[in-house]
């Protein structure tokens, strides 16, 4: 079997990439690796705020690897699937609604016809956009990974206070704005990559595939994002239908994470009714999927134990 550290600067020779036309008209990049010889299901995986899919390829190898085709998309306004501001270096969005429309239009097209079992994986903004379709039912797969989700914002003044503060700021002039200029969030020295992973040489794939596919990179949210990102998790967090939400879900949970609360992630967990929770220390910062490989390692084997358990045919 080729090794999946190949493909982390190279698309597969058997993937596809295209692109997925929403009810409204938008197009959204699509990437498909259908599985080769007997299939073992489908996964469908979403990435986080200002995402590419290449980021994953060589997750994605390692799956492909067990039998499993594999099928992303950029969420629309990032990546390769359009801009919502006329920056094209800022994340806008004027509702999250707008991504949970795409995502049960393209679920609903994918389901109809990718090989079961069906499983979703979310990361970071994925991660709580894949939570809030199975909570509101536009989803329903036979299991749910969701890797460092962002339930809520990582926030020195509390999520109440954090989310007063972004509309206090963020609702005066043009909310199309940047949020803030550089890195991830405002108010720290800490640098990009020790936002994000511990390991350098993954963290430079990133910068391979932005030097190579510069019109794919996005930088900071607009005003507009954060305040609806406060919102959003808000409403997910206060959501009765957690309780009823029975699709089997694990939850990967970075405790050192300085970018998405993992409180709120374990908060929430705990009012799921089938959720296996697995948690990383100091050693792991917002990427656990493309972490050093002892953080890596332990991620991937935990999800292939949840799929063996909980996604058979």
């Amino acid at each position: 079997m080729v090794s999946p550290q190949l493909y982390r600067r190279a698309i597969p020779a058997t993937a596809r990439i295209s692109h997925w036309t929403a009810p409204d008209g938008w197009q959204l990049r699509r990437f498909d690796w259908p599985a080769e010889g007997n299939q073992r299901g489908s996964i469908l995986f979403q990435g986080g705020r200002g995402d590419i899919f290449e980021k994953y390829l060589e997750a994605f190898a390692h799956w492909h690897g067990q039998g499993w085709s594999i099928t992303a998309f950029d969420w629309r306004g990032q990546g390769g699937s359009g801009r919502l501001s006329p920056d094209p270096h800022v994340g806008h969005v004027e509702t999250f609604d707008v991504f949970i429309d795409d995502f049960a239009a393209f679920w609903a097209d994918w389901s109809s016809q990718a090989a079961g079992p069906q499983v979703v994986m979310g990361h970071s903004m994925g991660g709580h956009l894949v939570l809030r379709a199975l909570t509101e039912g536009v989803a329903r797969p036979v299991a749910a990974v969701l890797v460092a989700p962002m339930l809520g914002l990582h926030s020195p003044l509390g999520a109440g206070m954090g989310e007063r503060l972004a509309k206090l700021l963020g609702g005066v002039g043009n909310s199309a704005r940047p949020a803030w200029k550089v890195n991830e969030r405002p108010a720290t020295t800490a640098t990009r990559q020790a936002l994000l992973t511990h390991d350098p040489a993954r963290y430079e794939d990133e910068i391979y595939w932005q030097s190579t596919r510069p019109e794919l990179v996005l930088g900071p949210p607009s005003w507009r994002w954060v305040i609806r990102a406060f919102e959003s998790t808000r409403r997910l967090r206060d959501d009765p239908r957690l309780k009823t939400m029975t699709v089997p879900v694990l939850m990967l949970v970075a405790e050192a994470d300085k970018l998405v609360s993992p409180k709120a992630a374990l908060q929430v967990a705990a009012r799921l009714p089938d959720v296996r929770v697995v948690r990383f220390g100091q050693e792991s910062a917002h990427e656990v999927l493309r972490e050093a490989d002892s953080v890596r390692n332990r991620a991937i084997g935990e999800i292939d134990i949840f799929l063996a358990a909980r996604a058979q045919r």
